[in-house]
């Protein structure tokens, strides 16, 4: 064994890639930690500002109804303390929402994250590197392993000097990936105690790290013979790893997207608005009528003296721009899930989409955790209508020091 590592150490162009795989490590982990860093700053200075805005516009309000129009509530989506390894879904998803008691479908769908077709590249993160790197270094410590010791003429030497031929050449590929899964790893960790991750989240990592880098060893080692040439092995390695990490995923995802067909978010928020803007139009009774479909207990309080305006009519056709685009939401919420179940039954023909997913699960990233958030906030605005209907439907006296006090508040224990 000390032989062989004094053997792997002597080698030069093992320490430009584990060099190359530490910096690149290092690297990922430090635009990671940045990145997560800024959004838990941005959250924490809104939030700030939203208590401060809300006192504020609330001390000028004279009824419910302005109170709830011009009140805006902030909803994040605390990243974990080991987003800094896999930014997943937060590149593409929402992760913070300004809300008010408008129809909500205009309002979640809205958002200034960054541009899919960008997302579309990949964000180098430690995700990124383990999963699409990481092989590629492995290829390059491994392709002439053999074939470089047939070049030199050393071959049959060194193979009859050793108990075991197939031992002799595992124990030296193995050697050289092992010290790979460290140069990745070890940036990893110190990141991941500076955060504050669990110690069981950062040994599952490093875990499928392992688990992941020897899959491709034991590939590279079958399909890297002697009897070719250094060049020759190295060309079909790149092949298969072009195949195994950019053709399989793409495939799969295009023929998950084809097969799962969805309903564009857009349209979903010009029905909405088609809604909301047709019911000025049309008679308070029709708004009514689909309104207490869902809120019956509110139907001794719609009659109207004249055709002026009421909030509580207003506020009932919002909801109601919400229950027209429901089937369209609903589905592209169930679209959205079945495309994630299927693609996490496909990640298991897919070596580097299940390395991928992996990551981004531990680090609470992954399209559960969007859509997680997504139902928070939904929750969280039916519960601002349970609030204010009461004192809408009645028309009770507002009272500038009620709202301050209990209007319901968005929670993250997560931040």
């Amino acid at each position: 064994m000390m032989r062989e590592l004094r053997f792997m150490f002597r080698d030069k162009a093992v320490w430009v890639w584990l060099s190359l795989a530490f910096l690149f490590s290092v690297l990922a982990v430090t635009l990671g930690m940045n990145e997560i860093s800024q959004q838990r700053a941005e959250i924490a200075e809104l939030k700030q500002l939203d208590e401060v805005e809300r006192e504020v516009v609330l001390g000028k309000q004279s009824d419910w109804g302005s109170a709830a129009y011009y009140t805006f509530h902030l909803t994040y989506d605390a990243p974990s303390d080991f987003a800094f390894a896999a930014i997943g879904q937060r590149d593409v998803s929402p992760w913070k929402h300004r809300i008010r008691m408008l129809a909500l479908e205009g309002q979640i769908y809205e958002t200034d994250a960054n541009n899919p077709d960008f997302a579309l590249i990949g964000r180098f993160d430690f995700a990124f590197v383990a999963t699409l790197i990481a092989p590629l270094l492995v290829i390059l410590l491994l392709f002439d392993l053999r074939s470089g010791e047939q070049a030199a003429g050393r071959l049959r030497l060194i193979e009859a000097s050793a108990s075991s031929v197939r031992r002799l050449w595992w124990s030296r590929a193995g050697l050289r990936v092992g010290a790979l899964i460290l140069a990745l790893c070890l940036p990893l960790l110190a990141a991941g105690v500076i955060s504050g991750t669990a110690i069981t989240t950062l040994l599952a990592c490093a875990g499928a790290v392992c688990v992941y880098l020897l899959f491709w060893m034991g590939l590279t080692l079958w399909l890297t013979p002697a009897i070719r040439t250094g060049a020759y092995n190295l060309t079909i390695m790149l092949g298969v790893w072009l195949f195994v990490c950019a053709v399989i995923p793409a495939s799969l995802t295009q023929i998950i997207n084809k097969s799962v067909p969805l309903p564009d978010g857009g349209e979903i928020v010009l029905v909405q608005r088609e809604a909301v803007n047709d019911a000025w139009d049309i008679p308070k009774e029709e708004t009514y009528a689909a309104f207490m479909e869902r809120h019956p207990e509110w139907a001794g309080y719609t009659k109207w003296d004249s055709e002026a305006f009421e909030w509580k009519w207003y506020y009932a056709f919002q909801q109601v721009g919400d229950q027209t685009a429901e089937p369209l939401s609903l589905a592209y919420r169930q679209g959205r899930e079945k495309r994630d179940t299927l693609a996490g039954h496909a990640s298991f023909i897919s070596p580097a989409t299940l390395m991928q997913r992996t990551i981004e699960g531990l680090a609470n990233t992954d399209m559960k955790s969007a859509m997680a958030y997504e139902i928070a906030v939904r929750d969280f605005h039916a519960g601002l209508r349970a609030w204010y209907y009461p004192r809408l439907f009645p028309n009770l006296k507002y009272e500038a020091a009620e709202p301050t006090n209990a209007l319901p508040n968005y929670n993250d224990a997560g931040l």
